[in-house]
């Protein structure tokens, strides 16, 4: 996340030093949002006898989770607010929403929103810290928007039934794994066409061809078996990504 957002600084124009001071600020954020997430989860993932997580191995103590996310979040408010008082208020929004997840949102049917909210604002952040500072085109942000959803939903799939089994019902967990599988697919899909339709100018046999096979693939993912394939999951990957390129070619036209 942090090398996508500072590779779309880079793009809008941004300075060197500019666009190092924003992957700073998203980095610090992200660290808080990921180490707050695994101290809060700690007992679920021993539970569920989750090797890759220090805390459930007893690599790190909680206490030193603990203090690393708060020394990353109390970094991510000046890193952020050095950006200009607009564009880190818009990302320090993003880094709430993200935190109000971990406190409680992913157990809810809004789990959705904090993902939408977080990834939205990062083109705002990027804008308002140009030196003529204004909030992006409506694609760019909700492009942005829909990819978060995405991103919710794919995350969600390798782990659906054991956050079903420690009652967490966010709103991917409520469709089963397909209603997740449906959702992963189809937000970056929605998400592919606005960022191809939206901006202003003609668009392109090779725009509508590559918005034809995402359109495809979000199809085949809801269609796919019932299972446990990997196939899938890694399709809604490719989406995010072809979003993330889309986005980044977009670069210079945010606003």
């Amino acid at each position: 996340m942090t090398a996508v957002v500072a590779a779309l600084a880079a793009a809008s124009g941004r300075s060197g030093a500019g666009t190092v001071l924003i992957a700073a600020a998203v980095l610090t954020g992200q660290l808080s949002v990921g180490w707050s997430n695994d101290l809060i989860d700690a007992a679920r993932d021993v539970a569920a006898t989750r090797l890759d997580k220090p805390l459930a191995t007893g690599t790190v103590s909680a206490r030193t989770v603990a203090i690393a996310a708060g020394c990353a979040l109390a970094a991510c408010v000046p890193l952020s607010l050095a950006n200009g008082w607009q564009a880190g208020s818009a990302h320090l929004t993003g880094v709430a929403a993200a935190w109000g997840y971990n406190l409680g949102a992913k157990r809810t049917v809004w789990s959705w929103l904090p993902y939408a909210v977080a990834f939205g604002l990062l083109p705002a952040f990027v804008t308002l810290s140009l030196p003529d500072a204004r909030w992006p085109h409506w694609w760019a942000w909700t492009g942005a928007a829909l990819l978060g959803v995405g991103a919710h939903a794919a995350n969600v799939l390798p782990d659906i039934d054991d956050d079903l089994a420690a009652n967490i019902r966010g709103l991917p967990q409520r469709g089963g794994r397909r209603g997740a599988r449906a959702l992963a697919a189809a937000a970056p899909a929605a998400g592919s066409a606005v960022l191809i339709l939206g901006p202003a100018g003609p668009v392109g046999i090779p725009a509508r061809a590559g918005l034809a096979a995402t359109c495809a693939l979000s199809l085949t993912v809801a269609l796919w078996p019932a299972g446990r394939s990997r196939a899938p999951f890694l399709i809604c990957l490719g989406l995010a990504a072809a979003d993330v390129a889309l986005l980044l070619l977009r670069g210079a036209r945010l606003m």
